[in-house]
């Protein structure tokens, strides 16, 4: 019963993507139709699930029988809505966690949705795939990803004849005979042109009229900051001063890398803050559930479990500290703690990157999370094109490193203090600023590096400190 190295633990057919595409769904449940009349089953170690893209899959799926077929295997409706890409999937088996983690194993996720980053499925599960909903299923059948579908079989009958994947896999003829329950003009009306009819709970809910919100108190929902101190008249654009490095990181960092996604656990600084606010941890749900309250998005920016600051030291066998941590005084701790600390302390801090700093999905909270914990630059080797704009629209200078410059060949360590000249006066799209390095023991070093501010338009969003206090004014000088 104990999981192993490319055991399936999750097999997810997810609200998004594929279930937009009925040929898929029908596929799916016409495979789990003839799994089941061959007496196949899902291994009960595999968290199943099924979200689909609407009630209308749901209602097609019934009138073809099919739904059934795949609740037999497991695969219930669970919600309408993001489930498993973003972490919704729910926790593992505690004996499973245990057993990964003591034998750092790798297994595996194979899910129809459309992220598979680091630790967003599941801060256990190191394999995450993305497939079709019939191969789903079929995966969720076989058990394992180390298996050659094509040659290898999903499982054994009762009387322990072979099911191959070309045994139940379904013809495009039986696909098409079904589709007109998935076409159906009347469905679509009845489901569609009232949303909340006969959603008592929904219906129930109470809401304050007029123009102005009156935030409730709520670990879900939180007035957001980003508007404190608000004036008409933007401040003064300042060089930066006496900063401190609080990550150095590699290539490719993700905005998952950097975004709050998932489930969390109690001993994190958002765990810890929900528990300070009287959550108990059965009821933590997860960053996207609570991505309106600033308090919890910003003690999980940067806290992905794979992330790797390279200010930590090497271990003892040579790996690297995964998870977000830094220095602080020459001390380990969090990236929230060491944030908050040097906040109050008055000192401005910056991330150190390589190349691609900010590839993937587009994360609102890359950048927000990134500026509520103080950081005024990143400074990279590279940046993907829309984190970088999110970047400047949340205030945060993101600068480059020129040449074969980077953080590695300057010899930046963390213990060294920073210094960006240039800043004041007249702003350009992508200019040259200065980055003054200052060592431990006193010397220096000024190194140019580019200003990632490439337009007229994001000129005016960073004198403004970003893009919504530009908007506010814009629309209040109205």
């Amino acid at each position: 019963m104990d999981p192993g190295h490319g055991d399936v633990l999750i097999a997810a057919i997810t609200s998004c993507t594929n279930t937009s595409n009925p040929g898929v769904l029908l596929a799916a449940g016409l495979l789990a139709k003839k799994a089941v009349e061959k007496g196949l089953h899902v291994h009960p170690r595999i968290k199943t699930s099924l979200a689909p893209g609407s009630r209308v899959v749901t209602e097609y799926l019934s009138k073809t029988g099919l739904l059934d077929a795949l609740s037999q295997l497991g695969f219930n409706v669970a919600a309408y809505g993001c489930t498993t890409c973003i972490g919704n999937a729910g926790d593992l088996r505690p004996e499973f966690n245990e057993t990964i983690t003591q034998h750092d194993l790798v297994c595996a996720a194979v899910l129809s949705g459309n992220r598979n980053f680091e630790a967003r499925i599941h801060p256990n599960l190191r394999a995450n795939f993305l497939a079709s909903p019939p191969l789903v299923v079929a995966f969720a059948l076989a058990g394992s990803v180390n298996i050659d579908l094509t040659t290898e079989p999903l499982g054994t009958t009762p009387d322990g004849q072979a099911v191959y994947l070309r045994d139940i896999w379904p013809s495009s003829d039986e696909i098409s005979q079904l589709m007109r329950y998935a076409m159906d003009p009347d469905t679509f009306r009845r489901l569609y042109a009232d949303f909340t009819r006969d959603h008592d709970l929904w219906n129930a809910i109470t809401a304050p009229s007029g123009q102005v919100y009156s935030w409730p108190k709520s670990s879900y929902i939180a007035r957001p900051p980003f508007f404190d101190g608000f004036r008409m008249q933007p401040a003064a654009v300042h060089d930066i001063h006496q900063a401190k490095a609080i990550l150095l990181l590699g290539d490719s960092v993700t905005t998952d890398h950097i975004s709050p996604a998932g489930s969390f656990k109690d001993t994190t600084p958002a765990g810890q803050y929900l528990l300070a606010e009287g959550v108990g941890k059965q009821d933590f749900n997860s960053y996207g559930s609570r991505r309106g309250n600033h308090d919890v998005m910003i003690r999980g920016t940067f806290a992905n479990v794979r992330i790797k600051n390279l200010m930590l030291p090497v271990k003892a066998d040579g790996s690297r500290i995964e998870g977000g941590y830094t220095l602080l005084d020459g001390q380990q701790t969090t990236i929230f703690e060491a944030a908050s600390t040097y906040q109050q302390r008055g000192i401005p801090t910056i991330v150190f990157a390589g190349e691609e700093y900010g590839t993937g999905s587009s994360r609102d909270w890359a950048a927000k999370g990134t500026q509520l914990l103080g950081i005024k630059a990143v400074i990279a080797r590279s940046f993907e094109r829309i984190h970088r704009s999110n970047l400047v629209g949340m205030g945060v200078l993101p600068l480059q490193f020129k040449g074969n410059d980077s953080w590695e060949t300057l010899g930046i360590s963390g213990q060294e203090t920073f210094d960006i000249l240039g800043v004041e006066g007249e702003l350009e799209p992508q200019q040259d600023f200065t980055l003054r390095i200052t060592h431990a023991d006193g010397s220096q070093r000024d190194v140019p590096v580019l200003s990632r501010i490439d337009t007229a338009i994001e000129v005016d969003y960073y004198r403004h400190g970003g893009i919504l206090p530009f908007v506010l004014r814009q629309l209040l000088a109205q």
